[in-house]
């Protein structure tokens, strides 16, 4: 019998084409190393201020905390001077109730201080776990498109340490800046009622001490974002380091690993010493500048002393007010100096918020239809920014069959998996679930997320586990199995073997990335899990690829003994395992090119056999074919 190529199951007509906006072409695959302008966009922090909506009410106390502390130390210092002039003028100690407001100053300042330091740091942290969530929120939504390529390294550093970066400008730089302003505007207005004149050394010296960091802030924002970036790459680099030790001790390459951390480690020393030296000067500039300014106002307020157009007493209280009022001022030039700094770890904070769905969320889901499902490809074509993976697929699977989809490396098998777990949307064709008539099929673009998870499994070669007991990585997909279903899939998959030859069982922790189990063992909890949450659709991609060939035939058994009424999709490109399924396609060119059973495309010499010719005689593919099914 000769098969069919691309037969078709429906004898509905094909839908009208449905297209979404093809994947970004930056996107997959990306750069690996960090994605970051060379100089952050300028907007990047002002983004991230929305996320304070939520905690006006901190903020509103934070800044108001802030003012008390600054108010109260210009106001102490300018009594304490001012009550040093009228001794030394007039001859007579200060009276007792300025010594109770200076007392009473004293102690507000403490109290606003300490006040202040609890609320920004309350609020900061507050702020930031909100950030972590919405960066990971982020990396789920765009995953794969957004993360393939990148070194978990280099997430991490986004998702931790650029985050962590951002408590200076939360916790000090809003507060400080507003209270600042306000302070100052006062100060100068008391300086004014006292002598315009002395304006003259203040002002300008405030508008110089603002003025800096700003037509400074591109050199900063470059300078942070390489202390960023070589971060970045260090945190990579470290990460893969501890990842792969033991590749590196196997294959004698931990030496030439050192040197490449070493190396990485100085370019950071490098940079954060470039960015340090530079705020360093700033600093020494800024408290110069501050320091002429005050000599202004001495030597102004001298003058006018001795002029008799100033009480000689306020002579050191404008002094002191004129310092008082500079000083914040100059901490808040170095707070938009080091903001500005900030900048390249908001930018990828911010791209990480932002990041744009690979496989947006239905405007209007429909539900899940009941019973059986099968699933179908229509017209699929999908690339990943440039020449097509997938030009044009039709394939259907029905309830209760298994499909072997096979092709060569890179012909697009991953790919359709990826499509059918919606980590993107093809750029034409469809996905459908399929019901039993008379109901009408659902494309995946037109279900709510959760009902998608719960009706179809995808489940890949490299299904990472987490550092936690093997009952907790398998009840990931379905937190609420009870203790029967969960040892009834244990069963099916053999993951009760698994356990029974640990310590504690199922209760047993299986280490950061299921380090303490064999990449077979791996892969039966990850399609354990899979199955836990009682999918109408599974996909394996590869998924028995650990597996010997006892262990892939006695996995195989088992699943066919509970698919009954469930559709599988099975990409494999072992023989033994190709030959159980129901029927085979073969994908090639972008199309499905050839479909029907293991003897029958054997038979016909046609791309299966070609295909399996490459990897094995052709002699052993006819004993395969002639061998009784395992």
């Amino acid at each position: 019998m000769t098969p069919n190529p691309r037969a078709t199951d429906s004898p509905d007509p094909p839908p009208p084409p449905r297209t979404t906006q093809a994947p970004d072409p930056a996107s997959p695959p990306v750069p690996r190393r960090t994605q970051c302008p060379d100089s952050a966009p300028s907007g990047a922090l002002r983004s991230l201020l929305p996320v304070l909506g939520a905690h006006r009410a901190t903020v509103l106390r934070t800044c108001l905390a802030a003012l008390v502390d600054q108010a109260a130390l210009v106001a102490l210092v300018t009594l304490a001077a001012y009550t040093v002039g009228t001794a030394v003028t007039e001859h007579r100690p200060p009276a007792p109730g300025t010594v109770a407001v200076l007392i009473g100053l004293v102690l507000l300042r403490a109290l606003a201080t300490w006040r202040e330091m609890d609320l920004s740091h309350d609020l900061a942290y507050r702020v930031l776990a909100e950030l972590r969530v919405r960066v990971f929120d982020g990396l789920a939504r765009s995953a794969p498109a957004r993360i393939a390529g990148r070194r978990s390294g280099d997430l991490a550093a986004t998702a931790l340490g650029d985050v962590e970066a951002l408590e200076f400008f939360y916790a000090h730089a809003i507060a400080q800046l507003l209270a600042s302003g306000a302070v100052f505007a006062v100060s100068a207005a008391v300086l004014a009622a006292l002598g315009p004149w002395l304006l003259l050394a203040v002002v300008p010296a405030a508008l110089l001490l603002i003025w800096s960091p700003l037509v400074e802030a591109r050199g900063r924002a470059e300078r942070g974002h390489r202390t960023r970036s070589a971060l970045a790459e260090l945190s990579s680099e470290t990460v893969e380091s501890v990842d792969g030790l033991r590749e590196l001790l196997m294959t004698g390459s931990l030496n030439r690993r050192r040197a490449g951390l070493r190396s990485a480690g100085r370019r950071l020393a490098r940079a954060q010493r470039a960015e340090q030296s530079w705020e360093t000067g700033a600093g020494a500039a800024r408290d110069l500048l501050v320091v002429a300014a005050v000599i202004g106002v001495v030597a102004a307020a001298a003058h006018a002393a001795s002029a008799g157009r100033l009480d000689g007493a306020w002579a050191p209280a404008a002094m002191a007010l004129a310092l008082g009022a500079l000083a914040p001022v100059a901490e808040s030039a170095a707070a938009l100096g080091r903001a500005g700094g900030l900048r390249a770890a908001a930018a990828r904070v911010r791209a990480a918020v932002h990041a744009p769905a690979g496989a947006p969320a239905s405007a209007a889901p429909r539900p899940v239809p009941p019973g059986p499902l099968g699933l179908r490809l229509r017209g699929v074509r999908f690339g990943y920014g440039g020449d097509a993976v997938l030009d044009g697929v039709d394939l259907t699977v029905r309830p209760g069959e298994t499909v072997a989809l096979v092709g060569a490396s890179g012909a697009g098998k991953s790919t359709c998996a990826h499509l059918l777990a919606r980590y993107w949307d093809p750029a034409e064709g469809t996905l459908e679930l399929v019901p039993p008539a008379p109901a009408h099929p659902v494309d995946l673009r037109d279900l709510a997320e959760d009902d998608l998870r719960a009706a179809v499994s995808v489940v890949g070669q490299e299904a990472p586990l987490f550092h936690g007991t093997l009952a907790e990585n398998l009840r990931l997909g379905a937190p609420g199995a009870t203790a029967d279903e969960l040892d009834a899939v244990a069963r099916i998959c053999g993951v009760d073997t698994v356990a029974d030859a640990l310590p504690d069982g199922l209760d047993t922790p299986v280490g950061e990335r299921g380090a303490t189990l064999s990449g077979g063992q791996r892969a039966r909890v990850a399609l354990a899990r899979g199955l836990l949450s009682g999918p109408r659709v599974l996909v394996l991609d590869e998924t028995t690829a650990h597996l010997d060939h006892r262990g892939d035939a006695e996995l195989a058994r088992a699943l066919a003994a509970d698919s009954a009424t469930r559709a599988t999709l099975v990409i494999a490109h072992r023989p033994a395992t190709v030959r159980r399924a129901d029927r085979i396609a073969v994908l090639d060119g972008g199309r499905i090119v050839e479909e029907g059973t293991w003897d029958e495309l054997i038979r016909a010499g046609g791309p299966l056999t070609r295909l399996f010719a490459h990897e094995q005689s052709p002699d052993a593919v006819l004993r395969e074919s002639a061998a009784p099914p395992r």
